[in-house]
């Protein structure tokens, strides 16, 4: 069941906040709990049994890590925990990777286990080794609840992509939480813009990229084109995502951490990447990098420090070896940045900044998006312009001219205007009273009105 559906718009989420504040208090969290399990059974029923026993298993463990915090038994129940999550994550979306690689290195021919990826096994595997970490860290206490820590990890807003919550964040929510209009009418507003990014302009752009990607005809044009249309797209889809859970947590009086802060005004690589998928990165930042010894160790450790840390960022995206390039290229363009050309790209003018950013993020998606070599090398040879082909031609015009309103409204939505011109102008009671209700009413009327009209179009982070 995905935000974007007419079974969640019309039917659970309706259905979900009509119990939830119909329910006594200490009947919230048992319906919550409920409403996530039944949220994430809807796609897969089977790996309900996965989350549940992750749950029981590293509810005890936690308890047992608190219990016995700094000595062996402490140590092997944070072991225990550790190889249990990431077994489970590296079996289930990695065995068929590391059988192919095999394959290709030995000339075997052993079978692939071809088994289905939980859905979202990659966010809340996070979260839970988050939870386990601080605990043994001494930066939370261990949940004695056993319901609460499976609604922790269960809470539908988040179950299934970002933002990567962790437990210390929400601790006191998950027990003790406020709810008021005002609070619920912020979620409301949240979740309705979230809902416009992914549907009005992430699906979209998504035909354009489409058009791009299967032109019988590429040019430079087309295929810059195709690789902006799906920067644009991952952008609007996963802020999308995230604002909608950030709303609907909101709405049940929980506060999430921002996900995305306009990712694509970023005047560095160092910059982009405390912009996007905030998260992640600090899960990475708090969880492996500091571990290893961050910059606080000698230069080439620093250098091997960053590189595993962004080899396994990439890899954490996807079970292919392209999303593992992908993470190594922006680690060493990160190191780059900090050794070379960092204090000389600051004498640079600001658009001169942008420009060297978004050209080297836009590259950094070929190698996302494409996922062999060959495909790879041929769409960057034809953004250059190599095999011969025209820098321009009538059908890459006509796509340019088909979606200049859609491109226009893409460029400002990723920007922080918009938002500008909302705070300046929220205050006023006009404005507030009556322009934005009738705003974001036909936000979502309009929203609901392409769903019902479109085809199935998921999320593209459920994959990873």
């Amino acid at each position: 069941m995905l935000f974007s559906s007419l079974e969640f718009l019309l039917r659970f989420l309706p259905a979900t906040l009509l119990l939830y504040y119909l329910a006594p208090r200490r009947f919230k969290n048992p319906l919550l709990v409920v409403a996530g399990l039944f949220f994430y059974a809807w796609g897969e029923p089977t790996y309900v049994v996965l989350i549940l026993l992750s749950c029981i298993v590293n509810y005890g463990l936690g308890i047992a890590i608190e219990n016995n915090r700094g000595n062996a038994r402490g140590r092997a129940a944070l072991l225990s925990a550790v190889v249990l999550s990431l077994g489970l994550l590296g079996f289930f979306k990695y065995s068929d990777l590391l059988i192919a690689t095999f394959n290709n290195v030995f000339g075997s021919t052993l079978a692939l286990l071809n088994l289905p990826l939980p859905i979202g096994i990659s966010f809340y595997t996070f979260r839970i080794l988050s939870y386990i970490v601080d605990v043994y860290r001494n930066q939370a206490s261990a949940q004695r609840n056993l319901l609460s820590f499976t609604l922790y990890v269960s809470l539908f807003p988040e179950l299934l992509a970002g933002p990567i919550e962790r437990y210390k964040g929400i601790a006191a929510e998950i027990d003790d939480r406020k709810h008021s209009i005002v609070l619920f009418a912020e979620g409301v507003h949240r979740f309705v813009t979230g809902l416009g990014k992914k549907v009005l302009i992430a699906n979209n752009i998504a035909l354009l990229l489409e058009s791009c990607r299967t032109t019988a005809n590429p040019s430079v044009l087309s295929s810059w084109m195709g690789i902006v249309a799906f920067a644009f797209q991952i952008y609007f889809d996963f802020s999308g995502y995230s604002d909608m859970a950030i709303g609907l947590g909101r709405m049940f009086g929980f506060h999430f951490m921002e996900n995305f802060n306009f990712p694509y005004v970023a005047q560095s690589i160092t910059d982009f990447w405390r912009r996007w998928h905030m998260s992640l990165t600090q899960w990475f930042r708090d969880y492996l990098y500091i571990p290893l010894g961050g910059n606080r160790v000698p230069k080439l450790k620093w250098v091997r420090n960053i590189l595993v840390v962004w080899f396994l960022t990439g890899l954490w995206h996807g079970a292919n070896w392209n999303f593992a390039f992908w993470g190594t290229y922006f680690g060493a363009l990160l190191v780059l940045e900090k050794l070379l050309i960092g204090r000389y790209l600051q004498r640079l003018p600001r658009f001169v900044r942008h420009v060297y950013t978004l050209l080297i993020v836009l590259v950094g998606w070929v190698f996302f998006e494409l996922t062999s070599v060959p495909d790879i090398l041929a769409y960057l040879g034809n953004m250059v312009g190599l095999g011969g082909i025209a820098a321009v031609n009538h059908e890459a015009v006509y796509l340019l001219q088909s979606n200049a309103v859609l491109l226009a409204l893409a460029f400002l939505g990723s920007t922080p205007l918009c938002t500008a011109i909302y705070d300046r102008w929220s205050e006023k009671v006009a404005v507030r009273a009556v322009f934005m209700p009738v705003f974001y009413l036909a936000v979502l009327i309009a929203s609901v009105a392409y769903v019902v009209d479109s085809s199935f179009s998921p999320f593209l982070y459920f994959r990873f």
